[in-house]
């Protein structure tokens, strides 16, 4: 009889452990579940960065002047 009962106590606890172990298998499966769609939402819906403009002055005829003071170059558009 006590034989019995040591071998029920030991395949109740694998049982627990077995529906521990499924049981943190799936909050794992579905944390990763929902962190991928997050991640793929945003990839898709992230705007692209406007490209840079590239903008040059009028001169109107004057020339530019460059000249160094001795603190550093100075452009005089």
């Amino acid at each position: 009889m006590q034989n019995f009962r040591s071998v029920a106590l030991a395949a109740a606890g694998i049982v627990v452990l077995a529906i521990a172990a499924a049981f943190t298998v799936s909050l794992t499966l579905i944390a990763g579940a929902v962190l991928t769609l997050t991640l793929a939402a945003r990839m898709l819906t992230a705007r692209p960065k406007k490209a840079p403009v590239f903008a040059k002055a009028k001169t109107e005829g004057r020339e530019m002047r460059v000249w160094n003071d001795g603190r550093g170059t100075i452009i005089d558009l």
